[in-house]
């Protein structure tokens, strides 16, 4: 059987940009920038992005378009006869399944507020009583394994449909979408009354800011936030340049992936800093941010039912985006591995994924006395895909 190819390249790079751009491009990175001495921390990122991200990337596309192969299959394809390069292709695949054990649920909550929020669930509520959504929340299994297997069950429903009418042309639109409510989104906020205070703490250089924090500390930040903000390591972006020709200059494209998902990280700090100034807010990091300081703001915003939907539309989209190509990473897997078709292969692992993200659901709830190295279940599952998997994974790439 043919191997199946993507229609176009601006759907390869909104597909890869899609897998790199996720929530914690908003979560994190704004957050990191403002107590990191703002500008200046930005410039030592971008440094670590051309000597760190752009090889890896540019790597992991070339074993793709090289084997022609699933990330598993990759390295058996390239390697030397007694090499054992194929074995980082297994927990390439295992860091794909942890990844979305926990991920399903982050996107499960991101349209969970997108419902909140369109559905004026916020109006007339105080600040106590929309903090306490997010804890009603994460105490409510059934709520919390509803939106995950609406999740689940989409994606891996577009994954089916094919690679070029289902991932590529979803994808495609989703991240258009993404772009345009997410300008949207930066242009209502420059426009508020603490806008200017907002951005000066975010973006202009603070070298006092960077002291406080300590040199080394902000450098080692800004390295691994350049590290792990393009999930690479786990195979999720080889898939995609197993699917495009060699008239595509892998270098250059991975550049215009990198300054996607770099302008989205940078755009969302634009809505995020005018809005915690003018509002008088701290500005937090992690589901604190988007789950209570966010929603407080919009319920006091003029049309914050509005903008408040639009971001929980965008976080929706980012998080979607990236649940997509890993999916797609995963259902390959099983087809070549297994000799599956991709409507099988898609069956399957929906029953599994879905098993596999309930210890996550229940881990804020019937799991929740749970404790694993001083964590809950996703912080630990979280621990071996960032702190373990993604910088090893790089690391193989770059051997």
């Amino acid at each position: 059987m043919a191997r199946e190819t993507l229609k176009s390249r601006l759907g390869f790079i909104l597909l890869s940009a899609g897998c790199a751009i996720g929530v914690g491009n908003v979560w994190k990175f704004p957050y990191v920038v403002g107590q990191s001495g703002g500008g200046a921390f930005v410039l030592i990122y971008i440094l670590f992005l051309i000597i760190l991200g752009l090889p890896v990337m540019t790597m992991e596309f070339a074993i793709g378009r090289a084997s022609q192969r699933c990330p598993v299959k990759a390295y058996q394809a390239l390697e030397k006869k007694g090499q054992k390069w194929h074995i980082h292709g297994g927990f390439a695949l295992a860091g794909c399944y942890l990844l979305m054990m926990f991920y399903t649920t982050v996107t499960g909550w991101m349209l969970h507020y997108f419902y909140l929020n369109a559905s004026g669930k916020f109006v007339g509520l105080d600040s106590t009583a929309v903090s306490g959504q997010f804890d009603e929340m994460l105490g409510q299994p059934g709520i919390m394994t509803m939106w995950m297997a609406i999740v689940v069950v989409t994606c891996i429903a577009v994954c089916i449909i094919g690679l070029q009418k289902g991932l590529e042309k979803v994808t495609k639109v989703m991240m258009i979408a993404l772009l345009v409510i997410m300008l949207a989104l930066a242009v209502n906020s420059v426009f508020m009354d603490g806008a200017k205070e907002g951005l000066s703490f975010y973006l202009v250089p603070n070298l006092e800011r960077m002291k406080q924090v300590g040199i080394i500390n902000v450098i080692v930040s800004a390295m691994n936030q350049a590290f792990f903000t393009l999930s690479l390591g786990i195979g999720a972006m080889a898939i995609f340049g197993s699917y495009i020709d060699k008239t595509h200059s892998l270098l250059g494209e991975s550049v215009r992936v990198v300054v996607l998902d770099t302008f989205v990280a940078i755009t969302a700090g634009l809505i995020i800093f005018p809005a915690c100034f003018t509002y008088n807010v701290d500005q937090a990091a992690g589901p604190s941010l988007i789950f209570v300081t966010l929603p407080n703001i919009f319920a006091n915003m003029p049309l914050g039912r509005l903008w408040g939907s639009l971001f929980f539309l965008f976080m929706s989209f980012a998080a979607l985006s990236t649940v997509l190509a890993v999916f797609e990473n995963i259902i390959s897997c099983g087809m070549e591995l297994f000799g599956w078709s991709r409507k099988k292969s898609g069956f399957i692992n929906l029953v599994l994924i879905l098993v596999l993200s309930l210890p996550c659901v229940l881990g804020f709830n019937l799991l929740s006395g749970v404790n694993i190295l001083g964590g809950g279940i996703m912080d630990f599952e979280d621990f071996l895909v960032s702190n373990i998997l993604l910088p090893l994974g790089s690391l193989v790439y770059l051997l």
